[in-house]
């Protein structure tokens, strides 16, 4: 017995020589052995959404938000952001903030709940030199309810959708930023029939919730696991609500927004109805 513990001890032994000496040659994986390069910082976070200005040359995303023209409509309906505070809700990859930050603010809070979004946002900043945005990664439901500061303006673009409970969160918004703007998805029975596609992820259950005295319809829906891709960006929860179209506005009106224009309308977008508007308060006119 004592031989064998002996013999499977210098086996052990030799193996470890071995391995040790291969081991010199190898490549530690959390290294990245090219030059120096953005390019290098793009790869190594998985699931880009977004492209870059065509005159760096990097590979990233395919989409163009760093020139969107929903934003370029809300800076220019807002007006000027120039010395403003702004609060925008769900960078994404940092590209709406690029567009922000070129029109010189004060200062950008970006909040975003998806760990690899935020981190994508930071090479974007580094990238981009966006040295006007503090990205801040958390629930913006607890920064509304816990940071007291009223902003100029706030921009949630493709947020509202993704929401848990998505007319607190406008309410919340609204207690916190004197004009908002929001692209959202929403759901409307005679744009999307029964029958339809689009309709797929829905449970087909329809909560009624009282917010501020309004009655706003929860129209329950899933992700159905499109959360496994790296590329998801999504909301933090699978069970989330849309509200419908009609609601939406009365909620915003009853919460002080009495202007409210609306860009666009689009009942037949492949991820269902959606709209985009700029809302302001009486006292925050241009």
């Amino acid at each position: 017995m004592e031989m064998k513990v002996l013999s499977m001890l210098g086996f052990a032994k030799r193996s470890r020589k071995k391995v040790s000496e291969n081991s010199l040659e190898a490549i530690f994986d959390q290294y990245e052995q090219g030059k120096p390069d953005h390019q290098n910082a793009i790869d190594a976070l998985p699931g880009w959404n977004s492209a870059f200005p065509v005159a760096l040359n990097l590979n990233a995303g395919k989409h163009h938000l760093y020139a969107d023209d929903r934003i370029d409509w809300a800076l220019r309906s807002f007006g000027s952001i120039a010395g403003k505070t702004i609060l925008e809700v769900g960078p994404l990859e940092g590209m709406h903030t690029y567009m922000l930050h070129r029109e010189r603010p004060a200062r950008i809070d970006a909040i975003e709940a998806n760990r690899l979004c935020f981190l994508r946002c930071l090479v974007t900043r580094q990238i981009l030199d966006i040295n006007t945005a503090s990205f801040l990664l958390g629930d913006i439901q607890a920064w509304l309810t816990e940071h007291d500061e009223i902003y100029d303006f706030a921009i949630a673009s493709g947020v509202l959708y993704h929401m848990a409970d998505p007319g607190e969160f406008l309410r919340l918004l609204a207690s916190r930023a004197n004009a908002i703007f929001i692209w959202t998805h929403f759901f409307l029975e005679e744009a999307m029939p029964a029958g339809d596609v689009r309709r797929n992820p829905f449970s087909g259950k329809v909560e009624t919730k009282m917010i501020e005295g309004v009655p706003v319809r929860y129209y329950e829906r899933s992700y159905q696991h499109a959360n496994s891709n790296a590329s998801f960006c999504g909301g933090m929860k699978d069970r989330h609500f849309w509200m419908h179209r009609d609601d939406i506005l009365t909620l915003l009106e009853k919460l002080g927004f009495s202007d409210i224009v609306i860009k666009d309308q689009d009942l037949s977008h492949s991820g269902g109805p959606c709209f985009s508007f700029l809302a302001r308060k009486a006292h925050a006119a241009p």
